[in-house]
């Protein structure tokens, strides 16, 4: 892994992982800088970790040309293609923000959201705020198979969530230290997170239509479903046997 831009302690990191997502960067990283600029009352300060996981096109490139013209960017490098999981884990690791926010390089998630999950998530009191993706731009197929995952997970896992599959997120950063990371980690965040003894909460927001391209993380019930049902196994055994516990230390004068 490399790591480009280092900067100081933000508010906000903010982790996009990208794969083969040339046709969206610019896209994607103009409409982020315009938001959070925007908002500087919310985000006073940010930063933004474009994660390229292994790309076989120009992402990694023009992750490069954003961290050179905007200091707001940095590029973190992974190889070779580890998945969507490693990718965040890596963004995660070179984070030095307060607070840590994910969404989807591909134009769905709407970054105006960001500041409302923030915002939210302070005045809840609570460690993990999710995206419920209310009004869903997505194909029939995609949907149906995004409802039978979340139905087998909730009824296995009773974590309460809504929508898993909602990529943009954001957590208090000293969650994260606590989550076990492994493939397909992602659709498991908010269990994790509860398992480990934090708080995690709701809300809605938007959803687009994919900006440009195709999916290149997978898709359909396959995936969602059967794929997953060895990971949903395990972590159903994590939480069983889980330490949710948190250390205070009192200081002698």
């Amino acid at each position: 892994m490399t790591v480009k831009n280092d900067r100081s302690t933000p508010l906000l990191s903010l982790v996009i992982p990208f794969y083969n997502e040339s046709s969206c960067i610019d896209g994607v990283c103009s409409e982020l800088h315009q938001v959070l600029s925007d908002n500087s009352d919310t985000v006073p300060t940010w930063e933004c970790i474009l994660v390229d996981d292994g790309s076989q096109d120009q992402t990694g490139q023009l992750i490069e040309d954003w961290t050179a013209r905007h200091p707001h960017f940095r590029a973190v490098h992974i190889t070779p293609n580890s998945g969507q999981s490693a990718a965040l884990q890596a963004g995660f690791q070179a984070a030095r923000g307060l607070y840590v926010g994910t969404m989807d390089g591909d134009g769905q998630n709407d970054p105006r959201d960001l500041p409302l999950l923030l915002g939210e998530l302070q005045r809840r009191h609570v460690d993990m705020m999710c995206g419920i993706r209310v009004r869903r731009a997505d194909s029939v197929i995609r949907k149906v198979s995004s409802r039978i995952a979340n139905g087998v997970r909730r009824t296995i896992l009773q974590d309460g969530i809504t929508d898993v599959g909602c990529a943009i997120r954001v957590f208090r950063r000293d969650c994260l230290a606590h989550v076990p990371f492994f493939r397909n980690a992602h659709r498991f965040f908010p269990a994790l997170v509860m398992a480990a003894g934090f708080h995690v909460a709701e809300t809605s927001v938007r959803h687009r239509p994919r900006l440009k391209g195709a999916s290149k993380y997978g898709t359909g019930i396959n995936n969602r479903l059967w794929v997953g049902l060895a990971d949903l196994a395990g972590v159903y055994w994590l939480r069983r046997r889980a330490l949710p516990y948190h250390i205070s230390e009192t200081m002698k004068e």
